[in-house]
């Protein structure tokens, strides 16, 4: 039977992990709705910006002219490839992070062929392909700790735009979870560059009777210059958005992870009182049993 002492001293360990857990599962809490706020609000925006890409993507780009937007549509045979993983900073969220590596893992093995780097944003993924000795092209810490900075998100944007652009990785690819529910987080594997027109989401056209004509837009000043304007924003709002669904979902999975924990912490205590009591009811039997023997003995003798 386990000393008395050492039991409450570990159901006021418990206790106080306990309180931690929920501090945490709280604060998580707050953060997510604002987070959620904010993945909800780009959604529409990023939905909006891919109709108007798929309405100028058979435009001829003249590389004379717009060389960087050409350059986001040229397609190389990909030989070296940039995988953007995308991570929290902190851990106790559950299978956040793990899911994250598996599906980057699965990506690389699927490209095995080619070199692969890593562009990491979250203290996770930085230091988990640090200690495997993975090429790491550049990394983002801390972009989590309130907020997601779109400024840092459209300096991210920009250092892979001009990498691309200039012939050094023939294809980024983010890797990152998406929010979906409080309870429900996906990992989505997205290639960021080349940008693939044919593949961007036609827009809802409205309802409209039967025999009205489709309407044609008219660009100002032209479908091309329209189209370049717009792909270095259509990579930039992807990479934030892809952001904004990490730190929603790292907020979702937190509160679960620390709800369940606090949990957990409840039964473990109710185990242990009930230890407790268990042991505290064999001592004063065994006191008796003693005191009552020595009585007899007493008695006897």
């Amino acid at each position: 039977m386990p000393n008395l002492l050492d039991i409450r001293r570990r159901i006021r360990s418990v206790r106080n992990t306990r309180q931690i857990t929920r501090a945490m599962q709280m604060v998580s809490a707050a953060k997510l709705r604002r987070a959620q706020d904010q993945a909800f609000a780009a959604r529409p925006y990023a939905e909006r910006l891919s109709g108007l890409l798929a309405l100028v993507a058979g435009a001829e780009l003249d590389p004379s002219v717009a060389p960087l937007a050409a350059a986001l549509l040229a397609r190389r045979p990909e030989q070296r490839v940039t995988l953007v993983v995308i991570t929290a900073d902190k851990g106790l969220a559950g299978a956040f992070n793990l899911n994250v590596f598996k599906a980057a893992q699965q990506a690389a093995a699927e490209r095995a062929s080619a070199r692969i780097e890593y562009e990491v944003v979250g203290r996770k993924a930085r230091d988990y392909y640090r200690r495997r000795g993975r090429t790491i092209s550049a990394e983002t810490i801390g972009l989590f700790t309130k907020s997601v900075d779109h400024g840092v998100a459209r300096d991210i944007a920009a250092r892979l735009m001009r990498r691309y652009a200039a012939g050094e990785t023939d294809a980024v690819y983010s890797i990152g979870n998406e929010f979906r529910s409080v309870f429900r987080q996906q990992v989505n594997v997205r290639r960021l560059l080349p940008i693939a027109t044919e593949a961007v989401a036609q827009p809802k056209a409205a309802a409209a009777p039967a025999a009205a004509a489709p309407i044609e837009p008219i660009f100002e000043p032209a479908a091309d210059a329209v189209l370049a304007a717009l792909l270095p924003r259509y990579v930039e709002i992807q990479l934030y958005r892809a952001l904004l669904e990490s730190f929603a979902g790292e907020q979702a999975a937190r509160m679960n992870a620390m709800d369940t924990a606090t949990k957990n912490a409840a039964d473990l205590i109710d185990d242990l009182s009930l230890t407790m009591n268990r042991a505290r009811q064999a001592a004063i039997t065994k006191e008796i049993i003693e005191v009552v023997s020595g009585a007899a003995a007493a008695q006897t003798g």
